[in-house]
């Protein structure tokens, strides 16, 4: 698949190659909604957490006798049904939120965003960034040329405007953006479908070499 191909002053440069596979996929709304609900399961942390009879304190000595006194009977003063007792069917922190899902799936989902992104024009492919050293008003300025090409003017947006995707760490350009709070910076390795779906636009650079990896991604589960 043919795509244009954009410098960091925001003119075309010319086209590149890219995997149909990675950015060619058919629309696949189960398995996206299958992976990315697995996905924000298992970076959920179980906070609320409420004490059973077992865990409260107190309540080892036994209200009164059991017989005699015309009083329903009770064995201890935690039971649930007592003020200052424990609760039943609370929330608990050992409760488990991780959901299984396979390399294969998380790849394909992945693929299935990333087309479904580039379908909509919401994928820029740039040349190459190139940070001599880290400054935030050299990044602004990429961003203000950028978003000057038709149908990127929402890389200014205040929140989550884009998701740039690099072929290899690059320190200075991650620096750079740190200032950022709409722009997030990732090696294109950890690309994943919540990454793509969260963010308006992305910014894939080097993108022959970043469709390359992302297309060894299936074939390594295959």
């Amino acid at each position: 698949m043919k795509v244009d191909v954009y410098t960091t002053k925001g003119d075309k440069k010319g086209s590149a190659i890219v995997s149909d596979i990675v950015f060619g996929a058919s629309d696949n709304d189960a398995l996206l909604h299958q992976v990315v609900v697995s996905m924000m399961s298992n970076k959920r942390q179980p906070i609320a957490h409420t004490k059973d009879r077992s865990e409260v304190r107190g309540g080892g000595k036994k209200p009164w006798r059991q017989k005699g006194l015309g009083r329903a009977r009770h064995g201890s003063s935690r039971s649930p049904i007592w003020r200052g007792g424990g609760v039943t069917f609370g929330p608990t922190k050992e409760k488990n939120f991780k959901k299984k899902i396979n390399s294969k799936m998380r790849a394909k989902a992945l693929y299935v965003a990333l087309s479904g992104k580039f379908r909509e024009g919401g994928v820029l492919f740039v040349d190459a960034f190139n940070f001599e050293m880290p400054k935030t008003a050299s990044a602004k300025s990429v961003i203000d040329n950028l978003s000057g090409i038709d149908g990127f003017e929402t890389l200014k947006s205040k929140f989550n405007a884009a998701i740039i995707f690099i072929a290899e760490k690059d320190e200075n350009l991650i620096k750079s953006f740190a200032n950022f709070g709409n722009i997030d910076v990732k090696e294109i390795r950890n690309a994943n479908p919540v990454d793509v779906l969260t963010h308006k636009n992305v910014i894939i650079a080097n993108p022959e070499a970043s469709s390359a990896i992302l297309e060894s991604r299936i074939n390594k589960v295959n």
